[in-house]
């Protein structure tokens, strides 16, 4: 259920501005990449008996460079180091996995833990110079000592040159051998212990670019069958690929669009019909569709409209023009499930962020802000007012703040708990304990 009641707590960076956020499996760790190229992982603290009222907060864990800017001479351009999707493995042991990748470039990163140190050998001294062999007279068996908890990032694959154009998403397969990277044209599978080779399964490029009508968006795995994969185009249309059908999904197995308003359309309807978000529920039953003004509930079981539609913004619609003038109408806005899916949530302009209650139908607006994170903080839902007297606590349209935009959300996958970024601030907020 969406709650009205929520605990905060504030993370803030320098000026490099918030890429992507994403929870691991069990929710314990929390990573978020920035345009400067580094991933800051934060850790979930258990609970204090000494601060009841405090679930456990989050402080950072461990930070590292994970890509460098490039410059692809072959074709003279600047290969940002920006990170745009970062994806956890589930764990299998005591080290954690993540895959991280920018334009070009996937890595794969190990975080491990190191709490102990070897001492005692017999060809180094306590400052680790070599020793002279033939002085030496015993024998000692080296031992491990305590030593300060040390978090070390390591790669151990780096998955390169298999795409032309820029990487807008990877996905972890339910294989957990698997994964997908999908590009503006192409989507390629990976096998996560080989990294010279992948299989190109969507290949959307025409044989003439200028017969190029639309683009890929986003992709995913579906969460249990390791066959069955989604990808959405700038179109607004979504197509569910089966790879037992073919080696190469060029025709889609199921496709899914809502048909178009004819009274509604406007030289603007194919720019905000772009899906820039999709996301399969935790069931496997359900997908979710992220476009410009709304968010679509689709049932896999029924391709020709959503099962549910709710509005984000619906009070843009008369401003669409200006956010043309200012580049805002191509703003890619994400949206996740709660770990029940009985609840999504997605980002809006003002540092405001919206939650929709599926059982009851009920939707909030609430506010990212400094004023906000002050500890033990109650959110006060928002509103907008769109024209007329404006009520005492609404604010009104015409002075949103179009900069300050919440694009990449995370949903705790079993608690109510959510990460927010706000341009270069990661706000997470909880479930207020009365």
């Amino acid at each position: 259920t969406v709650r009205k009641g929520l605990m905060c707590s504030l993370f803030c960076f320098s000026a490099d501005i918030i890429s992507t956020v994403e929870f691991n499996y069990s929710g314990e760790l929390l990573a978020t990449g920035d345009k400067g190229g580094r991933v800051v992982i934060f850790q979930h603290e258990q609970e204090s008996k000494n601060r009841p009222h405090l679930r456990g907060e989050y402080n950072v864990y461990s930070t590292f460079q994970s890509h460098e800017p490039e410059f692809d001479y072959l074709k003279s351009l600047e290969i940002e180091e920006k990170i745009n999707k970062i994806r956890w493995l589930p764990q299998q042991n005591a080290a954690h996995f993540l895959l991280s990748t920018n334009d070009k470039t996937i890595k794969l990163w190990k975080i491990s833990e190191r709490d102990k140190r070897a001492e005692g050998y017999n060809l180094k001294d306590e400052d680790g110079r070599l020793l002279d062999p033939f002085r030496i007279t015993s024998l000692r068996v080296p031992v491990l000592l305590p030593m300060d908890l040390m978090v070390e990032a390591s790669p151990r694959r780096i998955f390169a040159n298999a795409h032309t154009y820029h990487i807008n998403s990877i996905s972890v397969n339910s294989d957990h051998e698997t994964y997908l990277s999908a590009d503006d044209l192409r989507i390629n599978l990976w096998h996560l212990e080989i990294t010279d080779r992948s299989f190109n399964i969507v290949d959307i490029k025409p044989a003439n670019m200028e017969e190029l009508t639309e683009v890929i968006t986003a992709a995913e795995c579906h969460p249990h069958q390791c066959n069955v994969f989604v990808y959405s185009s700038s179109k607004g249309t979504i197509r569910l690929c089966d790879m037992r059908a073919a080696a190469l999904c060029d025709r889609h197995s199921k496709f899914f669009e809502e048909p178009e308003d004819p009274s509604s359309r406007s030289f603007f309807s194919e720019i905000i019909s772009s899906i820039s978000d999709v996301k399969f529920s935790h069931s496997g039953r359900y997908m979710m569709t992220r476009d410009y003004l709304s968010v679509k509930v689709w049932d896999l079981n029924m391709e020709n409209r959503p099962v549910e539609t709710y509005q984000v913004h619906e009070y843009l619609r008369s401003k669409l023009c200006s956010l043309y003038e200012n580049d805002c109408i191509f703003d890619k806005f994400e949206c996740c499930w709660n770990g029940s899916d009985s609840a999504i949530m997605t980002g809006s302009y003002n540092n405001f962020f919206r939650m929709f209650d599926r059982n009851t139908r009920r939707d909030i607006t609430l506010e990212a802000s400094r004023e906000s994170s002050k500890p033990r903080a109650t959110l006060k839902p928002r509103k907008v007012s769109t024209g007329g007297k404006r009520k005492k606590d609404e604010i009104s349209v015409d002075s949103l703040d179009f900069n300050k935009k919440i694009l990449h959300t995370a949903w705790h996958p079993k608690d109510n708990v959510i990460a927010v970024a706000a341009t270069n601030n990661l706000y997470i907020f909880q479930d207020k304990i009365n």
